[in-house]
């Protein structure tokens, strides 16, 4: 949205910035942070909270912000951004119940405790920018409704690829073609990769193996899609996707049934493609004489026609996020009704009755796309609950867990959202 610059520099203008409160200072958080002090006008990450306090003290300062102050309460925090200082904190609470922020970004990935920040942010009316799509894809659709009663805004982030697949599919749209299929553009899929195969190149790249890990076994992709899906309604045409290898997102056009495409869009990836990773929309238009200025412009013969952004840049971009939602309040994405897909469980190896699930980029399970109807006629257990499941029964490798197959710990509020957005949209 490039009214967004304006927006900006007239905040900062009238020494009037947005205020930023940051959840999370690892490596995207820290990166937020950098983008935002020192290249965004108009906005500033007041607050940021990381459960060890060196992470925050290093986040502001790579940003070469020096004046930041600890604190521990209410008061410390509200005093201090009101006299336009920085802050720190080890209390994830006081940022979401600051009446002196305008939003807060949730940078850690994590569903249970991402859903506890959000949900507080929300009951104190403050806009959420979830850079977490495997807490959207668990619980996303229910969150949205919470927002809206609220009057604020919750959204994934642009930068990572629901939010620019959103934009690419708002443009297509907006300009007379219409979106058939939303589609990511990866790299590697290997749904038996483990933080052990992955410790390396988490190393070398200054993650953590099980987020690697996630993005190589397929998990998430699977999270993301299903991100895309509740906004645009598109579904999965085969559990997983079909992810077909190709050199160049040009070629995307053969590989995918056009019957399928126009049967209410889909979502889906293509392997090993250039240029990547970015993402891409395949759009319909059958106007002859739209199709005879689209042959000029070398877009191809259609009536079927690739769009594709080459790149996603999350900490770069999750800044423009968060002013759409104060500034317009603008969600980059966001579910627009009931779940349309989610993510299940599947065994990564045979498991045995007694163990327990290790979650997201874990050892023991992989997350693939599967349509929400499909899910709840088979009881399939959402990826985003397994986490320190415990299995009744042995499970083959790539056998779906099923809600029945296992004990779920008790107390936990992901699952409580989970059944109140099972209830709220069953009744409708």
């Amino acid at each position: 949205m490039i009214i967004v610059d304006s927006a900006l520099k007239e905040r900062e203008k009238t020494n009037n910035p947005v205020k930023v409160g940051i959840i999370g200072a690892g490596f995207m958080g820290r990166g937020t942070v950098l983008t935002i002090e020192r290249s965004v006008p108009g906005m500033k990450v007041s607050a940021l909270y990381n459960r060890t306090i060196s992470r925050a003290e290093q986040g502001f300062d790579q940003a070469n912000i020096s004046d930041y102050m600890y604190v521990t309460s209410q008061d410390e925090l509200d005093e201090t951004i009101r006299s336009g200082g920085y802050t720190i904190t080890d209390d994830p609470m006081l940022l979401c119940r600051s009446e002196e922020l305008d939003v807060i970004i949730e940078a850690t990935g994590e569903i249970e405790f991402g859903a506890k920040v959000t949900v507080e942010a929300i009951n104190h009316l403050k806009h959420v920018v979830l850079m977490n799509a495997e807490l959207d894809a668990t619980v996303g659709p229910l969150l949205k409704t919470m927002a809206d009663e609220k009057g604020v805004i919750v959204t994934n982030a642009d930068g990572d690829q629901p939010g620019v697949l959103m934009n690419l599919y708002r443009f297509v749209d907006t300009i007379g073609y219409k979106p058939v299929l939303a589609g990511n553009i990866k790299g590697l899929q290997d749904p038996y990769r483990t933080p052990e195969t992955q410790k390396e190149f988490a190393k070398k790249h200054k993650q953590k193996p099980r987020m690697v890990t996630s993005f190589a076994d397929g998990t998430k992709i699977s999270m993301e899609m299903a991100v895309v899906a509740n906004a645009t309604g598109f579904r999965c045409k085969t559990r997983g996707m079909y992810g077909p290898e190709c050199d160049h997102v040009k070629e995307a056009l053969g590989l995918f049934s056009e019957e399928e495409m126009m049967d209410g869009g889909m979502v889906d990836f293509i392997l090993g493609a250039e240029p990547g990773p970015g993402v891409f929309i395949i759009a319909y238009n059958d106007n002859p004489i739209q199709q005879g200025y689209a042959r000029y412009l070398k877009m191809g013969d259609g009536p079927f026609y690739t769009f594709y952004v080459p790149y996603h840049l999350p900490h770069l971009e999750v800044p423009l996020t968060a002013a759409r939602a104060v500034l317009f309040s603008d969600a980059a994405i966001a579910p627009a009704g009931p779940p349309v897909c989610e993510v299940i469980t599947l065994a990564k190896k045979d498991l045995k009755a007694g163990e327990t699930l290790d979650g997201i980029g874990g050892f023991t399970t992989y997350g693939t796309l599967e349509n929400s109807d499909t899910s709840r006629a088979e009881s399939l257990l959402p990826m985003g609950l397994s986490q320190d499941c415990v299995l009744k029964r042995d499970i083959e490798r790539d056998e779906p867990v099923r809600l029945e197959d296992v004990d779920i710990p008790d107390g936990r509020l992901c699952d409580t959202l989970w059944q109140r957005q099972l209830d709220q949209f069953q009744e409708k």
